[in-house]
């Protein structure tokens, strides 16, 4: 599967993943709303929870693993194309630049936050 592909399919995943969660929000809202739950409301309610809990942990895990990995792989290429480039090696001189431009859009528009 190329690149192409596999972005398609994680941008159904994502919008499918939506839909779901769009479809379960108003029932969980309204058990949360209700003043007498009966017992089935009741475990319905827990259920729900649970589930949202655990799927709010699995978001926080996937955006920290993206973060991570997109993160750390830019700033090893980043850094082993600076030494190349410091040496003269003109290929490395050109990322370099490709780079550190895309460096400052991502911090400027907010995909990127430098903590000093």
């Amino acid at each position: 599967m190329g690149l192409k592909e596999q972005q398609a399919a994680i941008e159904r995943e994502l919008e499918r993943f939506m839909d779901l969660l769009n479809s379960m929000l108003p029932r969980y809202s309204k058990l949360l709303k209700k003043a007498n739950l009966n017992d089935d409301e009741l475990k319905e309610l827990g259920d729900i929870e649970h589930f949202l809990i655990g799927v709010t942990g699995r978001i926080s895990e996937i955006k920290r693993r993206l973060e991570q990995d997109v993160f750390g792989h830019s700033l090893d290429a980043y850094y082993k194309t600076k030494l190349k480039a410091q040496l003269g090696d003109e290929n490395a001189i050109k990322k370099m630049n490709k780079l550190k431009e895309t460096f400052r859009d991502s911090l400027h528009s907010g995909g990127m936050v430098l903590w000093n």
